[in-house]
C-alpha cells in the first residue's frame, strides 16, 4: 500500500490497515527510526498493578483500551485454531 506525507509532514495509514488494527484517531503511536526504516507501534499503555480476589498481581489499564476490529478477532481465531 502507498500513503503520501502531506505539507504539513503527516502521514496518513491507509483505512484496511487501521481497521485491521483497530487504530482511532487520537491513538498514541511511537515512531521509531531503525537502519533508515520507520517503525510505528502503539505507545506502551499506562497501568497500575491491582491485587485479585486471589491474591495475585494484575495490571489494570489507567486508560480506556482500543477494541478489537473484526479483521484482527478473525486472524486471532484462525491463529487458536491452527
Amino acid at each position: 500500500m502507498h500513503s503520501t506525507i502531506d505539507h504539513a509532514g503527516r502521514l496518513v495509514i491507509p483505512k484496511p490497515i487501521r481497521d485491521r488494527l483497530a487504530l482511532r484517531g487520537g491513538e498514541q503511536l511511537e515512531v521509531e527510526e531503525f537502519d533508515g526504516r520507520i517503525q510505528i507501534q502503539r505507545a506502551p499503555r499506562a497501568v497500575r498493578l491491582v491485587k485479585t480476589r486471589a491474591g495475585l498481581l494484575a495490571a489494570d489499564p489507567t486508560g480506556e483500551l482500543p477494541g478489537l476490529g473484526p479483521d484482527s478477532v478473525r486472524e486471532q481465531l484462525e491463529r487458536v485454531r491452527r
